[in-house]
């Protein structure tokens, strides 16, 4: 079983920019690709960005390319969400996943996901 544990949500005005993190535990982490998706108030869970092991690549949702940037640390155990200029409708709950497998990621898919860190952007 990993864990997954987010943090850095919080209440920002549009333009602004915020960094989530996304820390794991558990079982070894070792080849686990890892995802953020979002979920609006009222509709499904949606794919935002993910993250290969190595962190040689990486994919986007169309909404937030350019604007969001995933990275990773895996001598920490940590996948990072910097999310810049950022606007009302990107406010959502987060959620951080992993799954060994990254095309599922990318189909929002995942073995393990995230309680979930909530983003208000106020416009």
């Amino acid at each position: 079983q990993v864990r997954l544990v987010e943090s850095g949500g919080g209440l920002v005005q549009a333009g602004g920019s915020l960094s989530l993190s996304c820390a794991a535990s558990g079982r070894p982490f070792g080849g686990y690709a890892m995802g953020w998706f979002r979920q609006h108030t009222g509709k499904e869970r949606e794919f935002v960005a993910a993250i290969s092991w190595s962190g040689g690549s990486t994919y986007y949702a169309d909404a937030v390319k350019g604007r969001f940037s995933i990275s990773r640390e895996n001598a920490k155990h940590t996948v990072y969400l910097q999310m810049n200029s950022l606007k009302s409708e990107d406010t959502a709950v987060y959620y951080c996943a992993a799954d060994l497998a990254l095309i599922r990621l990318r189909n929002s898919e995942s073995e393990f996901w995230g309680q979930g860190t909530q983003v208000t952007v106020s416009s």
